[in-house]
């Protein structure tokens, strides 16, 4: 019998995989760098591969005390730059006349994807820089994407043979590069984005084909590179997603997290999120994510997280992005405030060029978000909600606390009109005095029937240029509303 090329490429690829699979998950590489130590999870059991055992584990704290993370969405895409990070997708599935006139008037024809792999060169990417410029902005984890749905890896796995930045572009593992310098230069906690999914992969597309009633795609490609990157990089995060086309069960999600949480080298102190399967989002795993951009505006009975970027437009990098395209410092700290307020992590992505440099604007926003972390960082890092989130006369304040040092902390978006700001719901028979952050000495306040009446100072004596943040001391311990 005479194979097509294609249904011959199958078979390679299959024997390759059968071959090199019978690896995943044996052994345990050493990371490079040094491992954070971790904050342990208390486990009176081993956990089942069921959701009701799985969503029992605790959460491990660091994460929620450190409410602010980087997001890195880095890859081939990052080389047209055009669109957003689904380019490939645009371009070949959906057919996007804006993606298919960019291809034709700017590329011969032929011209395919898997040539733009080779223009991924990373030539200025520094590993050490990009450390140094999270650490300044504040923040205390980073997400870097290690695979997106394009199945481009930024580590040499054995599971990505010839597209991977070893093999194909730059000629380097990037994602280790990564994890060297945080572990070794920071107190960053260095987590993991990794896509179940990948658009065109043959035994992906085989699975279809059969209605997901093989699973070869999964136990040749997902699981065993999912083994490889917690053995070999030790991440503090493992930040699922392409999860949307099939079922957990399909993906095998809860037999791996049952694996991550009681055997594997992170067992003690990984963190995960809510994309398992079709039906997992806001429902099952680790942290909810519940979409991208999410910021309810509610206190919510679940620890979550808003990912969100600084291009409005797309999370990859885009050569012909406006000015207007990126949120202001304003708009970046407004969505801190919410989200914090309601009990959520904030997941701040920039999208790196092809070269590996942060272009000067996404760099300056996350200066800026740093400059005024080191002042109003008090009313973020380790805060609870408070016992309302918003005030309900003064639009533009968001509330957090520390319940043990008997303090709320009310973030104010704008500075109030005649300096004096009026907080409704505030009791001021439980307020012993008001400070605020940036600025010396006590302030002035009253009552206000309903709630207090603050006078704030000079704005040009307090060191924030954004938000400004009130400590609210009070003679007891408040709680969130249940």
């Amino acid at each position: 019998m005479v194979l097509k090329k294609s249904s011959l490429l199958f078979v390679v690829i299959l024997t390759f995989c059968e071959a090199i699979a019978k690896e995943a998950g044996n052994g345990l590489s050493q990371s490079k760098g040094k491992v954070k130590s971790p904050v342990n999870v208390q486990r009176a059991h081993e956990y089942e591969p069921t959701w009701e055992s799985l969503d029992a584990r605790p959460l491990p704290s660091w994460y929620d005390e450190g409410k602010i993370g980087i997001f890195i969405h880095w890859g081939v895409y990052s080389v047209p730059g055009f669109g957003s990070e689904w380019f490939w997708f645009s371009w070949k599935t959906s057919k996007n006349e804006r993606i298919v006139n960019f291809m034709d008037q700017n590329y011969p024809p032929g011209f395919t994807y898997q040539d733009f792999g080779h223009q991924f060169t990373a030539e200025f990417y520094n590993a050490t820089k990009w450390t140094e410029l999270f650490k300044k902005s504040g923040a205390k984890y980073v997400v870097l994407t290690s695979k997106h749905h394009e199945g481009y890896t930024l580590w040499p796995s054995k599971y990505a043979f010839s597209w991977n930045a070893m093999a194909v572009g730059a000629h380097r593992n990037l994602l280790g590069e990564l994890a060297e310098a945080i572990r070794s230069d920071s107190d960053l906690r260095f987590g993991l984005y990794h896509s179940l999914y990948e658009w065109f992969n043959p035994l992906w597309i085989a699975d279809l084909a059969t209605n997901l009633t093989t699973d070869e795609f999964v136990k040749f490609k997902t699981l065993p590179e999912l083994y490889e990157l917690v053995n070999e990089y030790q991440p503090d995060i493992v930040w699922s997603d392409g999860e949307w086309e099939a079922p957990d069960s399909y993906w095998q999600s809860k037999e791996f997290l049952a694996w991550l949480y009681n055997e594997s080298p992170v067992k003690d102190f990984v963190v995960t999120n809510d994309r398992w399967g079709h039906k997992t989002l806001c429902t099952h795993g680790g942290y909810y994510t519940c979409a991208d951009r999410y910021n309810p505006g509610i206190l919510q009975p679940h620890k979550w997280e808003n990912c969100m970027t600084l291009d409005k437009i797309s999370w990859g990098y885009r050569r012909n992005a406006q000015i207007e395209d990126y949120l202001t410092p304003d708009e970046l700290i407004k969505t801190i405030a919410e989200t914090v307020s309601c009990g959520g992590n904030m997941l701040i992505n920039v999208g790196p060029t092809k070269e590996g440099i942060i272009v000067p604007i996404q760099e300056e926003r996350l200066l800026q978000l740093g400059q005024w972390l080191e002042i109003n960082g008090e009313a973020i890092y380790s805060t609870v909600p408070w016992a309302y989130q918003n005030d309900t006369l003064t639009p533009g304040v968001w509330f957090t606390s520390r319940p043990n040092e008997k303090k709320a902390y009310a973030i104010c978006l704008d500075w109030p009109e005649q300096s004096e700001l009026q907080l409704a719901v505030v009791d001021g028979t439980q307020v012993s005095g008001v400070t605020l952050l940036g600025s010396e000495g006590s302030l002035e306040w009253e009552l206000g029937n309903p709630g207090i009446k603050v006078k704030f100072p000079n704005v040009v004596d307090n060191k924030s240029q954004w938000a400004w943040t009130l400590v609210i001391s009070t003679t007891q311990q408040s709680k969130p509303k249940p």
